[in-house]
């Protein structure tokens, strides 16, 4: 139980340090790498509302994260 919470705070301080940070490819990363960690959190809560939303958000950052590389 303990590890998916520890999960989840290292997603919100990515995502986080993500808001904060001026350079977006790199904000990308972490709002994807820190999604991540937040789904698993979710998925161990089981909120369906908060599973939904990190997949959007993830989607989100990667499309973001794509078109910045074209």
């Amino acid at each position: 139980m303990q590890i998916f919470q520890i999960m989840g705070a290292l997603g919100l301080i990515m995502i986080t340090i993500g808001v904060l940070i001026k350079d977006r490819k790199k904000e990308d990363i972490l709002y994807i790498l820190g999604g991540i960690f937040l789904e698993s959190y979710s998925l161990f809560i089981g909120d369906p509302i908060f599973i939904t939303l990190q997949i959007i958000f993830i989607l989100a950052a990667g499309y973001d994260l794509y078109n910045l590389k074209k």
